[in-house]
């Protein structure tokens, strides 16, 4: 479908899209004040190939009458169907133009559909993340009801010098990630590691390695897993995030919290970087995390970056689980 107002066209994206659609990504970021954080065409055409999902369908761009794209919008399927993600980016010079709206209703279109697929005593909702200093579409969210439910930080360290390691418990060991190995396992925990954190729900094995495999940067001698025994007990998942070093997902299994695990993790990995050359090691992490990350993020030497704010907009009521509540 193919929508015109004035000399601007909304229409669903396609593949030949990918590389207009990461430059619009990159100036949409760097105006932001946070360009690190762009995605790349391959960044864009993994994410494109995350199962279930369709670019063709499940995103859509606004260009000019010179078949320039000033507006990307895109929506993803989560937690079977009921959780959809949506993620959008307008050019900062076409801010005061029907672009943002074009693109929103549309997805919201899209979203719609999914309802009927899901169980009908089951709530349905979206959600969608921005920078907390993002006026402009935080307030396109507010005029369309969505509602502002969590925050999260993006946190950094910029090393000087070699980072101080914290030690293991005795029993607890460092051992190299085999992938062919060790991946089942790790995803387990991961899914386990999790189960506490808001918004979380178990990820299936295949949308799980396709997230962390086949990204363009994997790199497994960057992954850390500490092993109890045969026991994994906890694990960071790092790779580079552009120039940046990015500790994409660390995690602690329940039974080995509050035993130094989580900073004896952090610390090792903030030297494997180092030791590779990088200075600058971000993360994210839930503003009110309730395991306590962001204090052990702070005693570790990071400061918060850059703040976002997830909003949520309910499609239709039903039940949900404990974590999906809204900030007071």
């Amino acid at each position: 479908m193919t929508t015109k107002e004035n000399t601007l066209t909304l229409r669903n994206a396609k593949w030949d899209d990918v590389q207009a659609v990461a430059k619009l990504m990159y100036a949409v970021s760097e105006a932001d004040g946070d360009a690190s954080v762009a995605e790349t065409p391959e960044d864009i055409e993994h994410n494109w190939q995350s199962p279930g999902y369709n670019p063709e369908t499940d995103s859509f761009v606004v260009e000019t009458e010179d078949k320039q794209i000033v507006g990307y919008w895109e929506m993803f399927n989560g937690r079977n169907i009921a959780q959809l993600e949506l993620d959008g980016y307008v050019h900062p010079n076409y801010k005061d133009t029907p672009v943002a709206e074009m693109l929103i209703k549309r997805a919201e279109e899209r979203a719609m559909q999914a309802v009927p697929l899901v169980p009908p005593d089951e709530r349905v909702y979206i959600r969608s993340a921005m920078p907390i200093k993002d006026e402009f579409f935080r307030a396109l969210h507010e005029k369309f009801g969505y509602t502002a439910v969590r925050y999260f930080w993006r946190m950094e360290i910029n090393l000087t010098e070699a980072p101080t390691l914290a030690p293991l418990l005795e029993g607890l060991e460092f051992r190299p990630f085999i992938k062919e190995e060790h991946a089942q396992a790790v995803w387990m925990a991961d899914n386990e590691a999790f189960r506490d954190h808001w918004g979380s729900h178990d990820s299936e094995y295949e949308e799980w390695s396709h997230r962390k495999f086949e990204i363009p940067d994997y790199d497994p001698t960057l992954w850390l897993v500490v092993w109890d025994g045969d026991e994994i007990a906890g694990f960071s998942q790092n790779r580079y995030l552009n120039d940046t070093g990015w500790v994409g997902t660390l995690g602690v299994r329940r039974n080995w919290r509050k035993k130094g695990l989580g900073l004896a993790l952090l610390t090792h990995s903030f030297a494997e970087f180092y030791k590779r050359g990088t200075q600058t090691i971000g993360l994210g992490v839930d503003a009110a995390s309730p395991t306590g990350a962001t204090r052990l993020y702070q005693k570790a030497g990071m400061s918060v970056a850059n703040e976002y704010v997830a909003y949520e907009k309910e499609l239709r009521a039903g039940k949900t689980d404990h974590k999906q509540q809204t900030i007071d």
